[in-house]
């Protein structure tokens, strides 16, 4: 494999300390080949301004050099909003626990009192979404996914819950892509349930579609070895 860079997208809730296992194992694969870099979601009012400066930084990446975005959850809007204004080439994109859809009429009600749990009783509210986003068999252990969610904050956590209720319906731009793409999901998500992750697959044209057994939403938390394991397989296909 040649030199290749990928931009990891943290989810809401999250930071870079959510593809900590998954980049591990991607530098222990590739080590100094591969460049890692994280995309800041926690400042931003909207998706698409997280877009855009997910494109900044992925302008630190020399022009020569391959790159490829990751989105998780939230981070694949982003990884989408990015894919309908690329600024480079992009040689390869993978989505996890997302999807292309705006925010349902349905869901807007529910986002409200997502909110008011947060500004509430925020440690109440992270304890209940790190229950709801990972399944039963993930649970021994929730310590490190509690504390990341607690270093975000309730301030940046509604701000990105506003974020994602504003996000546009990108599917009819998806058939337009023109790269390798994966798309994964938990068999037990049930933030982002797995027809969605079937639509959106359905709808790019030539993408990869793959169900991840005894998982929730919270899959590189969850599955980090899946997911490198896939994000690996990506990159050798491109040549990497």
């Amino acid at each position: 494999m040649s030199r290749a860079a990928l931009l990891l997208i943290p989810g809401m809730l999250t930071h870079a300390g959510i593809w900590r296992a998954v980049s591990a194992r991607l530098q222990q694969a590739m080590g100094a080949r591969l460049q890692l870099l994280v995309a800041d979601v926690s400042t931003q009012d909207s998706i698409a301004d997280m877009a855009e400066d997910a494109w900044r930084l992925l302008g630190q990446v020399a022009p020569e050099v391959p790159c490829g975005v990751v989105g998780f959850s939230m981070g694949g809007y982003v990884a989408l909003e990015m894919l309908a204004h690329a600024r480079r080439p992009l040689r390869m994109a993978c989505l996890v626990s997302t999807s292309a859809r705006a925010e349902p009429a349905e869901g807007v009600a529910q986002r409200e009192k997502t909110m008011d749990s947060l500004r509430a009783d925020f440690e109440q509210a992270i304890g209940a979404t790190a229950l709801y986003g990972t399944h039963r068999a993930n649970r021994a252990d929730l310590a490190s996914l509690l504390e990341m969610m607690r270093s975000v904050g309730p301030d940046t956590a509604v701000r990105q819950v506003q974020a994602i209720m504003r996000r546009r319906d990108l599917r009819a731009q998806l058939a337009r892509l023109d790269l390798p793409v994966q798309v994964l999901c938990g068999q037990d998500d049930r933030i982002t349930p797995w027809a969605l992750s079937e639509e959106l697959a359905a709808l790019i044209p030539g993408a990869g579609l793959q169900q991840v057994p005894q998982a929730g939403h919270m899959l590189p938390f969850e599955r980090p070895e899946v997911l490198a394991g896939s994000l690996l397989a990506q990159l050798h296909n491109a040549g990497h």
